[in-house]
């Protein structure tokens, strides 16, 4: 639930500090405005309210404002307390940053970049090696250190036209529809085992399972309330899938839309079912995903993969905070001994020569005096970071500067990650 605005203040500003309680409604109001003002329904503020890490949060006030007056609050910046998968499986600590917004009245003057710099020396002080973020103006984050780490999948997928090949085994998954809200706790029990199998998948903290049954009725646009099918075999849950059907009908019959929500599977045959299921469902001839792993299998059962209408989106960004204690955290595919020359002018703690030593079972990674084979910023290790971007195709974009001949290609294929990361659901 992030948002942004360019930096600004038509008057003074104190600098950031830690959100009240007692201010929680106008800082929230201040983030709603940046959003374009659309009100929320009471249901969605008592969540955000719920889920609101007030100690984490940071505020700026007009002087003379302190939520009251002519003043009040002019910039909004909150983050969570999460665990990132890392390549390895690793669980590791992220501050999610999120709630970010100045008032439009007070661009251009500092604002954001204050918020930023306190919230950064923050997450270090806190121990948190990483800091990640969903970014609604992705050209901003930059000059932070933040850079794209995961990409998710978008399709509008022609099921009157696509046919649907399922592995063996997929007949033994039986499906049934249920209450989303009753069996809310057998869909976050599949989440959690698969958490550790992918990075870029969040350890969710309790309360943030809630987030999967908002259902306001103004945001449905014409589709249904939410509906949910488990996945079971053998008497076991092994998968879920939660959506909403929009009907429509023509002069020539039916074109409903089946709108994927979230899908996830313990195997590929349950996975599969699923997938088979929202294929099927009568009165529909679409199928509408969003932010879908890039290497999701469904992409190889199908029959025709032009009428799946394929497009890519930007998700995750990722900030190492810590160099070496991030680098110390993930595992790598083969074995890398490199030296890095980093540079980050935001949080000079991290710039200079780091050397990481590590392999598919663990990863050492401290300073050094030695040589540096690899130049690059702050920026091109969170994109790598997570094994989605790859050091290769950064360094064509000269963006990172190859100083020993052949670090290069070892450290990119060191980097990369056997499964795409994924953010499986914003914040």
């Amino acid at each position: 639930m992030t948002s942004e605005a360019r930096d600004g203040a038509t008057r003074s500003a104190t600098g950031p500090r830690v959100l009240r309680p007692d201010e929680w409604d106008e800082w929230y109001d201040t983030l709603v405005r940046a959003f374009g003002g659309v009100p929320e329904t009471t249901e969605e503020r008592e969540l955000w309210r719920a889920l609101t890490p007030f100690p984490r949060s940071l505020g700026v006030w007009e002087e003379n404002g302190g939520g009251s007056g002519d003043g009040g609050c002019v910039g909004t910046a909150g983050a969570f307390d999460f665990r990132l998968t890392v390549p390895g499986g690793a669980s590791v600590p992220t501050a999610g940053v999120t709630m970010v917004s100045v008032r439009a009245t007070h661009r251009r003057r500092g604002v954001l970049t204050s918020m930023m710099r306190r919230q950064l020396d923050d997450v270090r002080a806190w121990g948190e090696p990483l800091a990640a973020l969903t970014a609604s103006e992705p050209d901003i984050y930059g000059r932070f250190g933040y850079a794209a780490a995961t990409f998710g999948l978008h399709a509008e997928i022609d099921t009157s036209r696509v046919r649907l090949s399922v592995p063996a085994g997929t007949d033994d998954v039986r499906l049934r529809y249920v209450d989303p809200a009753a069996t809310l706790d057998m869909c976050e029990a599949v989440y959690a085992r698969t958490v550790p199998e992918r990075a870029g998948m969040l350890a969710r903290r309790p309360g943030w399972e809630r987030l999967a049954l908002l259902d306001p009725e103004s945001g449905r646009s014409g589709a249904s309330p939410l509906q949910c099918v488990l996945a079971e075999r053998d008497g076991e849950v092994v998968g879920y899938a939660r959506f909403r059907v929009r009907p429509e009908w023509t002069d020539r019959g039916h074109n409903g839309q089946v709108l994927l929500q979230d899908l996830t599977g313990l195997d590929h045959m349950s996975e599969a079912a699923l997938w088979r299921f929202l294929f099927g469902i009568d009165l529909t001839t679409t199928l509408k995903v969003r932010g879908r792993p890039m290497d999701e299998a469904w992409q190889h059962l199908v029959s025709d993969i032009r009428r799946c209408e394929l497009r890519v989106r930007d998700s995750l960004y990722v900030r190492l905070v810590d160099v070496g204690a991030a680098l110390e955290a993930r595992t790598y595919q083969t074995p890398v001994d490199v030296v890095l020359d980093v540079e980050d002018a935001f949080c000079p703690w991290n710039s200079g020569r780091w050397r990481l030593s590590g392999d598919a079972k663990g990863a050492v990674c401290g300073r050094t005096s030695d040589a540096a084979d690899l130049a690059l910023s702050v920026r091109e290790l969170g994109a790598a970071y997570l094994g989605g971007v790859s050091l290769g195709a950064l360094g064509a974009a000269g963006r990172v500067r190859e100083l020993r001949q052949g670090a290069l290609a070892e450290a990119a294929v060191g980097f990369g990650a056997v499964a795409a990361p994924w953010l499986p659901h914003g914040f």
